[in-house]
């Protein structure tokens, strides 16, 4: 893994991002006391391209909101939406929650793993799906729970985990 520093020059950003990201950074700078405080909705903004920010995207953030590179860093992997490597077309988070493992988050992630051919963090060769744990979903009254992209479901049972799976093409 590459360290991130602030000792790295300075960027065209235009080279980086494109027109449309750049005005929409603009747009969430203008929407804060400080340009800062938009880190996250230009990091949600630039993933959207990708599915994930890559360095030279993560230096031309700081450089637009005029922050060091090490907190723009450090918003991207506090939170465990924002992806630092390269994620598949559809990401699957499974909760692993006390709600959902007393509900049968075993039997489910048992079966995903089977139906996928991959464990937690990889990514299948067709780079169709990413399989990773979160430690709570906010269904617990519907455990288990999966969360694919932006859609929720459950509570899901082992026999609907292929179904579910091929709704995402």
């Amino acid at each position: 893994m590459k360290i991130v520093t602030d000792k790295t020059p300075k960027v065209a950003i235009e080279a980086i991002l494109t027109p449309q990201e750049i005005d929409g950074i603009h747009h969430h700078i203008h929407h804060y006391p400080q340009p800062r405080a938009a880190v996250l909705d230009a990091l949600k903004l630039v993933q959207k391209r990708n599915g994930w920010v890559n360095d030279a995207q993560l230096h031309a953030i700081a450089q637009m909101l005029s922050m060091p590179v090490s907190d723009v860093e450090g918003v991207a992997t506090f939170f465990n939406r924002i992806y630092r490597m390269p994620v598949g077309r559809h990401v699957i988070l499974l909760c692993d929650s006390i709600a959902c493992y007393l509900t049968g988050f075993e039997a489910v992630e048992k079966e995903l793993k089977a139906q996928l051919g991959i464990e937690y963090g990889q990514t299948t060769p067709d780079g169709r799906f990413t399989l990773l744990p979160i430690c709570c979903l906010g269904n617990c009254d519907k455990g288990p729970s999966i969360l694919i992209d932006e859609d929720t479901y459950g509570p899901v049972e082992a026999h609907e985990v292929m179904k579910l799976l091929e709704q995402y093409q």
